[in-house]
């Protein structure tokens, strides 16, 4: 495991931690506050980010990429419900 891996992947967490939050909100007071545009290219970017990452051999970055990813694919899924 090379040294940027272990980097991205704590960033990526931190980001993850954060998300779960707004996601876990978003469901409880059924509301989508994000625009469309804001959650698709959020979520397109990390996918391909994630595919990236995994082609780089960076195998724990592109994991948490891909549910930072399905996190973002959430909140888009929100706003188009609420």
């Amino acid at each position: 495991m090379i040294w940027q891996d272990i980097i991205i992947t704590i960033a990526n967490l931190m980001f993850t931690y954060s998300l779960i939050n707004q996601v876990h909100h978003g469901f409880k007071k059924k509301t989508g506050f994000l625009t469309i545009t804001t959650s698709v290219l959020t979520f397109i970017g990390l996918y391909a980010m994630a595919v990236a990452f995994f082609t780089l051999g960076l195998y724990f970055s592109a994991i948490v990429a891909t549910i930072n990813a399905t996190l973002w694919f959430v909140l888009f899924i929100q706003k188009m419900i609420y």
